[in-house]
């Protein structure tokens, strides 16, 4: 299980200006700004908008009530988030936190409802959107399940590097702890340092002033 090149890749489309979509039908949506590590929004907040990343990234953070912490997305650039709005959760399910500097374009439920049934390109894009999400959501399932830590780790380091967006070639991470990949990929910090220093070893991942995650990594993955 979990060794399908589609596993990893995720859907590429055209570059997308919501903002000119928005101008189309009458909503000024707000630009919201975060430094690094800043909460966007917590569990627990009134569900009450939907938000779009122009720039940066956030990771979305859940906290059960025996209080164990676990990260279930590392989003990025022309992704949507809080959009649990549009399905009536009352409540913010996680914790939205900018993993950079990071800018998004919020807009309010009731305004993006209106949208989604006026814009049929936004329509379009944001039920692509969620159906990738969706998918990706059960391969991260499977690969929770069935692969070893290794593979865990190789795909969430393409995952985090956006392997196969068109518009990222280098894919340079920013920096990302250890610590935090091993919360992701389930497992040790240690077992995280043994496998990354493993591929840095054979040149699947670089460090030069960030992380270059190269394409080859993919052979872990994809190795039986």
């Amino acid at each position: 299980m979990g060794t399908r090149n589609e596993r990893v890749k995720t859907p590429t489309q055209a570059p997308f200006d919501i903002q000119a979509f928005l101008a189309s039908g009458g909503v000024a949506g707000r630009v919201e700004e975060r430094r690094s590590g800043a909460i966007v929004f917590a569990q627990g907040d009134p569900c009450d908008s939907v938000l779009y990343i122009q720039k940066g990234g956030v990771k979305l953070r859940v906290l059960s009530h025996s209080g164990k912490e676990a990260i279930v997305a590392m989003l990025g650039p022309g992704d949507f988030f809080g959009e649990g709005a549009l399905a009536g959760q009352p409540s913010r399910m996680a914790t939205a936190i900018a993993t950079s500097a990071s800018a998004f374009l919020v807009v309010e439920k009731q305004q993006m409802i209106r949208l989604l049934h006026e814009q049929h390109a936004l329509s379009d894009r944001f039920l692509a959107y969620v159906l990738a999400r969706n998918i990706r959501v059960e391969a991260d399932l499977v690969d929770q399940l069935f692969n070893s830590s290794e593979k865990r780790l190789a795909r969430t380091l393409l995952l985090l590097a956006r392997y196969g967006k068109r518009d990222i070639p280098h894919r340079v991470l920013p920096r990302i702890s250890q610590e935090m990949l091993a919360e992701m990929v389930g497992t040790t910090r240690s077992r995280v340092n043994f496998f990354m220093n493993k591929f840095k070893k054979l040149g699947f991942i670089e460090y030069n002033g960030g992380l270059k995650v190269n394409d080859s990594l993919l052979s872990i993955v994809l190795h039986e």
